[in-house]
């Protein structure tokens, strides 16, 4: 059961073998076994990895509350002690959400848990590998708007201001005019996870009469956006923490629009079956408390 389960998550025989701590041809034998038990290949190739079958994406959430009553029973689910651990932690956040998070986040598990590492990976938020890094990683932080799979805990507040050269020629006493925005070109980040779904800001802008704006340069990342602007004549709309961050090294100015205030929000996403680990449960609430801080210090 253990090892079906390892495979159907990890779809691969070295990760499921490294869990299991199993080599790869002893993990080879066990899906040989379970191929045989079942009278289904369960994992087939796809390019360099491996797909699920039907019959095997049926299985998925039987084995998973079959091995958590399992663990539950026999008491797997040991309590977890910050002080004196000594787990690994993996996480992966979009660049923004490390920015904010890194130092405040590294800092108190320091702390807490002095024995314990954190790793921290730059989050791949195509859709085909969310739900991989979901069963990978103990968290995931991400903006909420992308229906994400798996539980999800908010964890803090931002809110888009505008972004120019501090010597833009179109400011007037620190501000844009709806105009202004209208024929400026502007600097944007798009992201492949959004698919059709429209983003806050995307929704103001429409609001506002401001769909036909000139987009002149598109980017993959928010970080990049202050760094596109400076020096040009374009504005970006950019989360106010990155901003603060740049705009005295790239010479830039938050400018004062008539949009209305855009908040967006970066959550916490995991798998389900992490939902009562106790090393995930002292995780998440770890990072609740960080992110009471960080609210703090926003108002």
């Amino acid at each position: 059961m253990l090892a079906l389960h390892a495979l159907i998550e990890e779809r691969n025989l070295t990760h499921a073998g490294e869990r299991m701590t199993m080599s790869q041809p002893a993990m080879s034998g066990a899906l040989t076994r379970l191929r045989k038990q079942f009278d289904d290949e369960l994992l087939v190739r796809a390019g360099r990895g491996f797909e699920l079958t039907p019959l095997a994406e049926d299985l998925r959430p039987v084995v998973a509350e079959a091995v958590e009553a399992a663990e539950a029973l026999l008491g797997n689910q040991r309590d977890f002690d910050a002080a004196t651990s000594t787990k690994k932690f993996s996480v992966s956040m979009s660049e923004y959400a490390m920015t904010v998070l890194s130092e405040p986040l590294t800092r108190v598990f320091a702390e807490q848990a002095p024995g314990c590492t954190l790793a921290l990976d730059p989050l791949d938020v195509r859709r085909d590998q969310v739900e991989t890094q979901l069963m990978r990683r103990d968290l995931l932080v991400a903006p909420l708007g992308f229906e994400f799979p798996g539980r999800t805990q908010p964890i803090f507040t931002d809110e888009l201001v505008c972004l120019v050269a501090r010597d833009h020629p179109r400011l007037r006493d620190g501000a844009l005019t709806l105009d202004d925005l209208m024929e400026m070109p502007h600097a944007v980040a798009e992201f492949a996870a959004a698919g059709d779904k429209r983003r806050p800001l995307e929704v103001e802008v429409e609001d506002k009469g401001l769909g036909g704006r000139n987009v002149l340069v598109q980017v993959t990342s928010l970080l990049t956006l202050p760094f596109a602007v400076a020096g040009t004549d374009m504005c970006a709309f950019v989360p106010s923490r990155l901003a603060r961050r740049c705009v005295e090294i790239l010479d830039l100015v938050v400018a004062e629009t008539p949009m209305d205030p855009v908040r967006i929000t970066e959550a916490a996403h995991w798998h389900p079956r992490r939902e009562k680990d106790p090393a995930g449960v002292w995780l998440r609430g770890l990072l609740y408390d960080v992110a009471i801080h960080l609210e703090d210090q926003l108002d």
